[in-house]
This record gives C-alpha cells, structure tokens and sequence, in this order.
C-alpha cells in the first residue's frame, strides 16, 4: 500500500494527539471534514491505523518496574512459536513482545508493580511447562524517551 502526503499528513496528526476533533485535523491537512473521515476509515480497513489509545504514565498508576526479558524456548517449530506468542499476547504484564534472531527467540518488555509480583510472573510464565529453557531479565533503571509514534515522511511529489 502506498500512503500519499493526505494519509502521511493524517497519520503523523492522529500519532500526536489521537483524540483530536475531526474538524481540527481537517484544518491542520486542509482538507474536508468527510475527507478525512473516509481516509481515516480506509486507514483502519487497510490495517495501516490498529488502533488509538491513551498513554498512561506507568509511574502515576503504580507500574514502577520495566524489564527486558530474553526468552529462549525449549523447542522450536511454527505451532509452539506460536503458542508462545498467544500466550505473551494474553499476559496484561506484557507491554510487547518480539521475536528475534540471535541467542534468544523472544524479547518482551514486560511492566509490573513489584519486584515479588515479577517473580511470581517469572514462576508462572517462564515455566518448564510453557516450554522456556532459559530467559534473561535486564530491568530499566531511567527511562529518558518513551515514544510510540513512527514519523512518517511525505512523500516527494
């Protein structure tokens, strides 16, 4: 799929601020309020625009702690890989998790309130039977950025 400067232009906006009123984001493009509406629609329907949401500082809400866990599984074929991921996507600790080259198969960054409340995550999850041999926890000490928006560049007419 090709984004066009309208999309790009949409895009980068919604990225900022998604609760921005339609009638102001018409504006900033300089394009109709039905226009946008359309584009945006097309954007969901295309899988391009997942979803929009609200970022929550982890510090106010009591989520102090950040890890970066490296996961290596036991055993490796598409079906358990894909077991693996299903059960990380059913885990609210979880705030991403990627598979990789390298080492270790996965990498997750996972949030949690406690040190205790990570181990018994670490018990749970990283368990013998959800077939993980080894994992490697690495936690933040500061977090200088956190951005979620991938800047676009118009295209070049």
């Amino acid at each position: 799929m090709t984004l066009d400067r309208l999309d790009v232009q949409i895009l980068n906006l919604l990225q900022e601020d998604a609760s921005m009123p339609l009638r102001a984001l018409a504006e900033r493009v300089h394009s109709s309020v039905a226009t946008c509406q359309r584009r945006i629609n097309q954007l969901k329907a295309d899988g391009v625009l997942i979803r929009q949401v609200a970022i929550v500082d982890r510090m106010r809400v009591g989520r102090a702690l950040t890890a970066f866990v490296s996961v290596e599984l036991d055993r490796q074929n598409n079906a358990l890989l894909r077991a693996f991921e299903k059960r990380m996507a059913a885990e609210a600790d979880v705030m991403a998790c990627y598979e990789v080259s390298g080492e270790f198969d996965f990498m997750l960054i996972v949030n949690s309130t406690s040190m205790d409340a990570y181990h018994a995550f670490t018990r749970r999850v990283f368990s013998s039977n959800n077939n993980v041999r080894n994992f490697k926890s690495n936690f933040a000490m500061n977090c200088s950025k956190f951005e979620t928006k991938i800047a676009l560049d118009e295209p070049s007419d």
